[in-house]
């Protein structure tokens, strides 16, 4: 706590808008709100009613501290309890995961939670933009992934691939990406997308083991096809932000720091992530393939430098 009050010791910024994260309680959600906060918005921090998780009681202790925080209780699945939440936001950052993990059963809960979620802002008056977090795993699915040079954010994931994959997880992030840009664009609210990579940082094993094990399904490919990228949580949030103050952002933006396409990247990615991934007693590293990379991503370089489009 000490060191989210040292970030705001001049609390909110009266003349930044308010904005909404959904859901806060998630991984993802977390640093984008600890980001927002530490820049001096005024947050509305959506938690989804699904029990009190130890990030759950973090957001609860930091509104009795931070004077920009306001904690709502929501269920995406409960179109009203999301209006509530985006009363008087201009933006929300829609960081939607399911804690328990994927099957075939969440995946239309995710796809039906999106929906509300994107009518709810087109529903709402001040809202001005939705930043809506996906995953790379909604681009780079099919069947003849290693025949193409660039998959990029014109790229999407098979849907009858992933299917009968199980690769449930993917399958949810492009079920459910794909209805909101439909929806957003026939209910004409602007949005972007971030597409991450698997997402690295502070304890995730312990905080977020079930994301990073279900979008680790199917690792071993992902790999020799030069598509398994990583990116850190606060670079996550940062983009986030900034695809929200620059402007002329638009579209899917693919956000990774590295792609893993070595043995030696392999054992120290299993290595970050211990005890969820664990190597064999006295592993080393017995090969130098360099696997080539596939996953392109000149729009967020552009975003970063400050020429979002």
């Amino acid at each position: 706590m000490k060191e989210l009050e040292s970030e705001r010791a001049n609390g909110a910024d009266p003349e930044k808008p308010t904005v909404c994260v959904l859901d806060s309680s998630t991984y993802v959600g977390f640093w984008v709100l600890r980001g927002l906060l530490s820049k001096g918005y005024t947050v509305h921090a959506a938690v989804q009613r699904n029990g009190e998780t130890e990030i759950v009681k973090k957001i609860r202790d930091m509104e009795g501290i931070e004077e920009g925080l306001v904690v709502y209780s929501v269920d995406v699945l409960d179109y009203h309890s999301i209006l509530e939440a985006l009363k008087g936001c201009c933006a929300l950052f829609c960081c939607l995961d399911s804690q328990e993990g994927y099957d075939d059963k969440m995946v239309d809960l995710e796809v039906r939670g999106a929906i509300n979620v994107v009518e709810a802002c087109a529903q709402t008056e001040s809202i001005q933009k939705i930043v809506y977090n996906s995953s790379l795993t909604a681009a780079i699915w099919r069947e003849n992934i290693c025949s193409e040079k660039d998959v990029d954010e014109k790229s999407w994931s098979n849907q009858d691939f992933c299917r009968k994959k199980k690769l449930w997880y993917a399958l949810a992030k492009t079920l459910s990406e794909q209805a909101a840009w439909a929806l957003a664009m026939d209910r004409v609210v602007n949005m972007v997308s971030v597409n991450s990579g698997l997402v690295l940082g502070p304890s995730v094993a312990k905080k977020n083991p079930q994301i990073t094990m279900s979008y680790l399904q199917g690792a071993a490919q992902m790999y020799e096809n030069g598509v398994l990228a990583i990116v850190d949580v606060n670079f996550l949030a940062d983009v986030n932000i900034r695809a929200f103050e620059d402007q002329s952002t638009c579209g899917r933006y693919f956000c990774f720091n590295q792609i893993v396409n070595t043995e030696q990247e392999t054992v120290k990615l299993a290595e970050s992530l211990s005890p969820l991934i664990s190597l064999p007693p006295r592993y080393e590293c017995q090969g130098s393939e360099v696997f080539a990379d596939r996953l392109r991503n000149k729009k967020l370089n552009k975003l970063v430098e400050g020429t979002a489009c």
